[in-house]
């Protein structure tokens, strides 16, 4: 009898606790949420993170709080996520660096994008290959030829070895041939820097941190990954004919794996909703940046495929991180 009731105890228990953790889920979220940026404030990562903050606050009548962990192209925010609790209330949203590329750029990662994040929405935006004003250079084959010419002469700044506006001009040489010399900083604000001091002679960022640089006269452009009606008579990468100089750049949303369902559920679809409407299409388009709109599954597909991508392009060019 005794251990009758305790069994009874125990289920009771059981669907108690049960009752309470759905309950939770059904009302996140009751505390403010914070939203992780791999990457320093200012870049085009940050000025998605910002957007979906508030736009999420306004939604879900909550906090939705952006924190720069700048560092280690994209490790440092994405480690953090990754050992966070899975409970809905911590996300990561970092360009796809952390997600699709340095798995097979670093050998002793704390964390597996594939295993330790569930991808929840995307935005893509393309990089464009800026110059300073004083340079000569105005096309992308005047820079292609320069870079056969006098190979490492034309030095270009990234967020590191790992980021795609280190790998995107990567792909350019290795489709042309040239040769051009990596600055590598914490960040694509400190190349900035040193582009407008003209310390380097370009860069390729996205076109979303670019993008007021450009129309105040202090960057020139000279080619984007694919047309944008921004920049209206800037040449794409199709154009000069190399369409397959492609980073996929885009900026995700992730969540820790193991947060329940029914909240990666709620959030999909409200982003959704918000992803859908004008107001929030015409601020990404502002920026560049085209919202995708697949399904859980498919996103998660996606990514898998470019991560297989990019390990393969990393282990044909023998790229190792230099932070």
């Amino acid at each position: 009898m005794k251990k009758l009731i305790l069994q009874i105890l125990g289920l009771l228990s059981a669907s108690m606790l049960l009752t309470s953790t759905l309950f939770a889920q059904d009302n996140w979220p009751d505390r403010p949420v914070k939203l992780i940026v791999s990457s320093s404030a200012g870049g085009g990562t940050d000025m998605y993170a910002r957007m979906l903050a508030q736009s999420l606050s306004e939604a879900f009548k909550q906090q939705f709080i952006v924190d720069n962990r700048p560092g280690a192209s994209g490790n440092i925010g994405a480690s953090a996520v990754a050992k966070s609790p899975a409970d809905g209330y911590t996300f990561l949203v970092s360009a796809n660096t952390s997600l699709t590329i340095n798995g097979a750029l670093y050998k002793n990662l704390n964390y597996d994008a594939e295993k330790d994040f569930t991808p929840i929405v995307r935005a893509l935006g393309p990089l464009v290959i800026v110059v300073h004003p004083s340079s000569k250079i105005r096309t992308l084959q005047e820079l292609i030829e320069m870079g056969k010419k006098e190979p490492n002469k034309l030095s270009f700044g990234s967020a590191g070895t790992g980021s795609t506006t280190y790998l995107g001009v990567r792909m350019l040489e290795e489709k042309t041939g040239a040769k051009f010399l990596h600055v590598p900083y914490k960040g694509v604000a400190p190349a900035y820097q040193d582009l407008l001091a003209g310390q380097i002679q370009f860069m390729m960022p996205d076109l979303a941190s670019s993008l007021q640089l450009i129309k105040s006269g202090k960057v020139i452009p000279i080619v984007s990954e694919y047309k944008t009606a921004l920049i209206p008579g800037l040449a794409s990468m199709s154009d000069a004919g190399y369409s397959d100089v492609n980073t996929n750049s885009s900026f995700s949303l992730v969540a820790p794996s193991g947060t329940p369902n029914t909240i990666v559920e709620k959030l999909h679809k409200e982003l959704m909703m918000i992803t859908k409407s004008a107001s929030f299409t015409n601020k990404l388009e502002a920026q560049g940046l085209i919202a995708e709109t697949d399904s859980l599954n498919a996103l998660y597909l996606s990514m898998k495929k470019e991560r297989d991508n990019y390990a393969a392009f990393i282990k044909r060019n023998s790229i190792v991180p230099s932070d």
